[in-house]
């Protein structure tokens, strides 16, 4: 079982846990995640094995420090037995693994919550029981430690719920994240700089559906991008204001979304890397493309990482690193 607690400081009472196994940098300073998004696995369906075979191959070939499943991932029923089958990759080789929650993954005859005390049950799993805003399960920050003793908070790894579609009458589209949620960022991001002192520690944040500054950072031609757009960004139609707010604490260098299925682009837009992740599923959605992952690997003590698109036949495209291939030579 998780041990959680809370501790005082002098925002208030922020909740948060620790888990069995801390997460830290190699001896080489590097720390690697990769991103599985939109795997719309549905167990039983053959067309669903290629998912599968993609976790797999991706897991032996990178060999991850951690992995990040960002929503829409069991779309189908036996729900149990889909997240059994998606997670029994990342549970068998050890890794600790992450979940954020899609539009689609609770339309299986289960709520959020019940989808969240499956995935917090499964060894490996960092993720905690949260309801930071209602209806929004598993936002959590997960601290990375140093590579060396003694043992210190070197980077954060934020995770995020973003809902499904909107319930303001009159708003259509997907949904926001809320004030609840950018509060609680913004407490935990003053937290982790306090007690480094002063200095924002070095982080990236995980969720489902895009921010609309996406849409808006693509479209600026002076901005550097690499991958590609094929379909039109869907982020919700009101901007709640996270993106502003991360920019404000400063301690966030990219953000790592799904729910664009042929979109994989990462751009730079007002310092921080707005990136999708690869679709990781199959032809059980209307995605023609061939399905991958997107990785990165953060280097302690740096504000900087490698990322890099690894899809099924074994092809990487778009290894790039940030900040350093971002800048505009024409600024």
């Amino acid at each position: 079982m998780k041990l959680k607690w809370s501790i005082i400081l002098l925002l208030g009472v922020i909740p948060f846990s620790v888990n069995a196994q801390k997460l830290s940098f190699k001896k080489d300073g590097t720390f690697k995640i990769v991103q599985f998004t939109d795997t719309h696995y549905k167990h039983g369906d053959m067309k669903s094995d290629t998912t599968l075979l993609l976790i797999s191959r991706v897991l032996d070939a990178e060999k991850p420090d951690m992995v990040v499943f960002t929503g829409d991932i069991v779309t189908g029923r036996p729900v149990r037995e889909g997240w059994d089958a998606v997670t029994k990759f990342v549970i068998d080789r050890k890794i600790p693994f992450a979940v954020t929650l899609g539009n689609h993954d609770h339309e299986q005859g289960v709520t959020r919550e019940e989808i969240a005390d499956i995935i917090t049950d499964y060894p490996f799993n960092i993720n905690r029981l949260s309801e930071v805003s209602r209806g929004r399960v598993m936002d959590n920050v997960i601290p990375l430690y140093s590579s060396q003793k003694p043992l210190k908070e070197a980077a954060l790894i934020y995770c995020f719920d973003t809902g499904a579609y909107s319930t303001i009458e009159g708003v259509n589209g997907y949904d926001w994240m809320t004030t609840d949620q950018i509060q609680w960022y913004r407490e935990q991001s003053l937290h982790y700089t306090i007690r480094n002192n002063f200095q924002p520690l070095p982080a990236l944040a995980y969720f489902h559906i895009a921010l609309p500054e996406y849409r808006l950072a693509f479209n600026d031609e002076k901005n550097v991008r690499y991958g590609e757009r094929k379909e039109d960004e869907c982020p919700p139609e009101l901007n709640s204001g996270m993106f502003l707010s991360m920019r404000e604490m400063g301690d966030v260098m990219g953000t790592f979304v799904g729910h664009d299925h042929v979109n994989d682009y990462i751009v730079n837009y007002h310092g921080i890397a707005l990136a999708y992740g690869h679709f990781s599923g199959w032809k059980t959605t209307y995605t023609p493309e061939i399905n991958g992952v997107r990785v990165v690997v953060l280097k302690e003590g740096k504000r900087e990482f490698d990322t890099w698109l690894h899809l099924l036949d074994g092809t990487i495209r778009d290894k790039v690193s940030y900040p350093a291939e971002f800048t505009n030579p024409g600024k």
